[in-house]
């Protein structure tokens, strides 16, 4: 199936046009594809309201042959430093840019951001997203050949039969849904509360930072250039922030519970499933949207290649250990107990001062710890 005529005979419609889905309509262009993107929102994510923020060196890696890595480095802001302490106490600092391979382990950028990269790349082939479109809900008889109805901007409705029919719509995807899968999971009883400021004056955003606060901690890290995050399991975190210079705006504020889901398998027949429609967790780890491109990237080369039933046994374990490791993570920044409390703040500094338990933290947050793509040569 991976010769050009098949591609030009297989229809592809993509629904969701979020990092996700835009980053698989791209790999399959780039195959010699012309798949279909819809989204039933007005346009992408406004930048003032990205809550995914860092991308990763394996994304970049995966986004190299488009030329996309190259545009996100030139606007990414570089995270040359991330520090982690307890009152004055410092716990340990990580170097992003110590990790092997072609790429810093993380670089800040918002992701209304990464999707307008991703969508003038896109737009070189020819496809842009068709916004303010919606899959109707419905259930799919046939999953081996899908049908399903799309509504348009006003309001006529259309017939598709795509032969594959990719779900990169969000935690709360209607092809989810109409192929009649579940997404089991929990939710963590703690919120999360974020806020973006813009400052005034002169600030420095090449590094990232986490105050353990016991309980509780604060996060800071780079927007852009003039803009810092600050993530926080305090509800009143606001009024402890320590403002690098003047601020100038105060952009956007959220809050939300943070849920550990996902949906096995991740394709039934030849419905797929990518992105948070596939799998949602904290953001503790920064995995969310780079998890969910790289479904994008492996699902558009099995498809290229003819083995795309192979999807969801290639990216389940992948997956699982993200949402393991994220559970963790998030654990170990939220917990109340103070014995709990003390045995981090004294072991983590003890773990991390040797080599290997550094890199193995430098690979994670790289995301170098999921298989690598077989398609690309570079090594890590």
């Amino acid at each position: 199936m991976g010769n050009g005529a098949s591609k030009e005979r297989r229809s592809i419609l993509i629904a969701g046009a979020g990092p996700a889905g835009l980053t698989a309509a791209l790999e399959l262009a780039r195959r010699g594809f012309a798949p279909r993107i819809v989204d039933d929102s007005s346009g992408p994510t406004p930048a003032e309201e990205s809550r995914a923020l860092g991308v990763n060196a394996r994304t970049l890696t995966l986004l190299s042959p488009s030329g996309v890595a190259e545009r996100i480095i030139d606007a990414a802001q570089s995270i040359d430093c991330f520090r982690f302490h307890s009152g004055e106490k410092t716990l340990f600092e990580l170097d992003p840019r110590q990790v092997s391979g072609r790429f810093s382990a993380i670089r800040g950028l918002a992701q209304g951001h990464t999707e307008r990269l991703l969508m003038e790349a896109l737009a070189s082939y020819s496809i842009a997203p068709e916004w303010q479109t919606a899959i109707v809900a419905s259930e799919i008889a046939d999953l081996q050949k899908p049908e399903v109805t799309l509504r348009h901007p006003d309001g006529g409705m259309e017939t598709v039969r795509p032969d594959i029919l990719v779900g990169a719509d969000g935690a709360h995807s209607v092809v989810r849904k109409a192929m009649g899968a579940g997404f089991p999971g929990e939710a963590l009883e703690a919120y999360f509360y974020l806020v973006d400021f813009r400052y005034a004056g002169p600030i420095d955003t090449h590094f990232g930072d986490v105050s353990v606060l016991d309980p509780g901690m604060i996060g800071r890290l780079p927007v852009a250039s003039d803009v810092i995050r600050y993530i926080s399991t305090l509800e009143d975190f606001e009024s402890r922030i320590v403002h690098p210079a003047a601020v100038a705006e105060r952009i956007w504020a959220s809050q939300f519970r943070v849920h550990f889901r996902h949906v096995e398998p991740m394709a039934k027949g030849n419905v797929f499933l990518a992105g948070d429609a596939a799998h949602i967790h904290s953001p503790a780890g920064a995995r969310g949207m780079n998890l969910g491109i790289e479904d994008a990237c492996w699902l558009a080369w099995l498809i290229a290649e003819g083995r795309e039933q192979e999807y969801s046994a290639l990216r389940i374990p992948a997956v699982k250990q993200v949402l393991k490791q994220t559970y963790g993570l998030t654990r170990l920044i939220t917990m109340t107990n103070p014995l709990a409390i003390a045995a981090r703040n004294l072991f983590a500094p003890l773990l991390l001062r040797f080599g290997p338990a550094r890199r193995t933290l430098l690979r994670s947050i790289a995301g170098y710890d999921t298989p690598r793509p077989p398609w690309i040569d570079w090594a890590e």
